[in-house]
């Protein structure tokens, strides 16, 4: 069985609280299942959803755009900052 999101690595325990709808509780709730059966080894889904999130980030090619034009609009005002004192 293969999944999208890779077995998780080693890490730190960190808490995550969001809201979300029932529909999407079963849906994690069986991606946590599914997860368990592919690597044997059991991940809460609160444990998943920030590499989830980063997954989605990583294969969103508009967001990395946009946000390497938002780190180089920061950067800039950084420097004009810099430049006015």
């Amino acid at each position: 069985m293969t999944l999208k999101l890779g077995k998780l690595p080693d890490r730190e325990a960190v808490k995550i609280t969001f809201t979300a709808d029932v529909e999407l509780k079963k849906a994690l709730n069986d991606y946590a299942e599914i997860y368990r059966q592919a690597y044997g080894q059991k991940e809460t889904v609160s444990d998943l959803i920030p590499f989830m999130l980063t997954s989605f980030m990583d294969a969103d090619a508009g967001f990395k755009r946009a946000r390497k034009q938002l780190a180089e609009r920061r950067s800039q005002s950084s420097q004009d900052q810099f430049q006015e004192t």
